[in-house]
């Protein structure tokens, strides 16, 4: 069931992969992108975890915090020199989807296969042009998991939230960068 705007994120309290604990209720006074990837060799998700990192230092510079969500297990993600440069983000590993789940991610085969079908090539070409990591799926990572992003307010008010339909569907960096900049 996806989320609804204007209502209160779900609260999270966790660990993530560098064993920082993350509370999501200590960021009450803060602007934060959530965002929910594939797995760590995904290349549409890598491609865009490289984009947000380019523009971290800027939106944290504006009050804009961001967490980082993969199905990945903690071991997949910790081997991955790309995600280990992507540090000061805190990269949380849910390989059971609970976060998923509550988050109200998607997952669809027939989605996924559209994506795979009409963007594949180009964004494996783009990601592989990057040297961004690009693998197949490791043993309970799914190839029909739907990403999503949620911008939450301060007081973890959901403000907007984008449910992608293909696997490069993302929020515009531009709508991100407004909601950093609103007061």
């Amino acid at each position: 069931m996806n989320l609804i705007k204007d209502t209160k994120a779900p609260v999270f309290k966790i660990n993530d992969v560098f064993e920082r604990t993350v509370d999501l209720d200590a960021y009450q006074d803060k602007k934060i992108l959530i965002a929910f990837f594939r797995h760590a060799g995904c290349p549409f998700c890598n491609l865009r975890v490289h984009a947000l990192s380019k523009i971290y230092e800027e939106m944290k510079s504006k009050g804009l915090e961001m967490i980082f969500f993969f199905e990945s297990s903690k071991k997949v993600i910790l081997r991955s020199s790309f995600h280990l440069g992507v540090s000061p983000i805190p990269l949380i590993s849910d390989p059971e989807k609970y976060w998923y789940g509550v988050y109200g991610l998607e997952d669809s085969k027939l989605k996924s296969g559209i994506s795979h079908m009409t963007s594949f090539v180009q964004s494996f070409l783009k990601a592989r042009a990057q040297h961004l990591p690009i693998s197949m799926p490791t043993a309970g990572e799914s190839l029909g998991t739907i990403p999503a992003e949620f911008l939450i307010d301060k007081g973890l008010i959901i403000r907007r939230l984008h449910y992608s339909q293909r696997l490069d569907d993302r929020m515009e960096i531009s709508e991100i960068r407004a909601f950093a900049e609103t007061a």
